[in-house]
Formats: C-alpha cells, structure tokens, sequence
C-alpha cells in the first residue's frame, strides 16, 4: 500500500504549504514513536471538539481545545518555533506535553 503524499515543505524545512498556506511543521527531533502518540492524542481532542459543540457543552469544548492545544505545542506547532530551542528544551516540551496528555486521557 502507498503511503499518503507528504506535504510540500519551505526550503528551511520549518513549514509545510497546504493549499499554499504556510503551516508549521512539527518538530523534526521528536522521535517517530512519540510524535505518533502525540499525533492520535491531538486527533483524539479535535473529536471531542467536535462531540462537545454537537452537544453544546461548553465547559467540554474548552477541555478538548485544551488538550489540542498542548499537543500542537508538545509536536512544535505552536508556542516557542522549535527551531530557536535547545535540543534540551525540544526533548522536554515534547515529553512534558506526552506526559500532560497521556495523564489527562490515556490512549
């Protein structure tokens, strides 16, 4: 089976373009086997985004945009560009983000 097409990147690597919009690309020093796990938690939370505005549950729309959040950060989408941190500094926001995560909602 083919594996889905990659998303054309900026010449620094910093950015995928979709649909010719600039997106950040996550970090490229997250090991694959975390950054996976952060990838299916941050899938998790953008569903119950989407369960909690069907049933109208504000304080639970707020919890999943919560733990989007910290997925987008702990995957160096959002926050501090991942390329102005220390490797350091990389490997902690992204095992305190899977941490976070994996704490507030097992997979």
């Amino acid at each position: 089976m083919d594996s889905p097409a990659q998303p054309e990147r900026t010449p620094d690597g910093r950015y995928i373009v979709v649909k010719g919009r600039k997106w950040r690309a996550t970090d490229p020093e997250i090991p694959e086997d975390v950054a996976a796990r952060l990838r299916r938690h941050l899938m998790a939370a953008r569903r119950a985004v989407a369960a909690s505005r069907r049933k109208d549950d504000t304080a639970a729309e707020k919890r999943a945009r919560s733990r989007v959040h910290t997925a987008k950060v702990a995957l160096g989408e959002r926050g501090t560009p991942w390329w102005e941190e220390s490797l350091t500094e990389r490997r902690r926001r992204w095992e305190d983000g899977v941490g976070e995560l994996d704490a507030d909602q097992p997979l």
